[in-house]
């Protein structure tokens, strides 16, 4: 656990987050924005990065009234930005090769979701690493209406930036001196972020192995 703990807090995103922190509501507008509406999920630490913001907040140091509107609104232009380029960019999106700067197979594997559950997707999205990324842009290449996809898209602002931010200035409120311990409370939150897919990745290997049990049966 500790070796997962060290990996974590030496992590460039650590250091993101530790940036954004002393920065202040620029860089924390600047990193929720870039995370939704510019396809650099991958690289950016929004669910941490978040609950780090709020125990700041429990502290003083940053102030909740300011944080949560801010970076829902960080959240909704972001959002916004990644469904005008999927509108606008249109199916040749998919067919880019993958590179360190657009990850082509996480966005396949979105549009993927997005066909299964729809416009909710926007929503659900928000709570998974690299599919908040890409939802939005999915979503504009399908041509989902833009007063539905806003409905989905506020929505799910709401909910994720007021979660998250709300969960760390909670721990903050209620648990003295959990800032000294901050590293366990960003490994939760890295956990939490990636159980989805853990699970989805779970229930397909699952699938395939009873498939392919079927196929040696028969």
């Amino acid at each position: 656990m500790e070796y997962y703990l060290a990996l974590i807090l030496n992590s460039p995103l650590s250091e993101i987050t530790d940036w954004a922190i002393k920065v202040g509501y620029v860089a924390l507008f600047g990193i929720i924005f870039s995370e939704t509406g510019l396809m650099l999920g991958f690289f950016l630490p929004g669910d941490s990065l978040l609950v780090t913001a709020g125990l700041f907040a429990a502290r003083g140091e940053l102030d909740i009234q300011i944080l949560i509107p801010l970076l829902m609104v960080a959240a909704i232009t972001g959002n916004t930005t990644g469904y005008t380029i999927g509108r606008r960019a249109g199916r040749p999106l998919f067919d880019r090769p993958q590179s360190r700067l657009f990850r082509r197979d996480h966005l396949l594997k979105t549009q993927a979701f997005y066909e299964k559950y729809g416009g909710v997707t926007i929503i659900l999205a928000q709570f998974m690493p690299f599919a908040r990324t890409f939802a939005p842009i999915v979503a504009g290449v399908a041509e989902m209406p833009y007063k539905r996809f806003a409905t989905f898209n506020i929505t799910g602002a709401i909910l994720w930036i007021g979660s998250m931010l709300l969960i760390g200035y909670f721990l903050g409120r209620t648990i003295p001196g959990i800032e000294k311990h901050i590293e366990y409370v960003i490994a939760i939150v890295v956990f939490a972020s990636i159980l989805p897919m853990l699970i989805k990745y779970a229930q397909h290997r699952l699938k395939a192995r009873r498939a392919a049990a079927g196929i040696s049966h028969e």
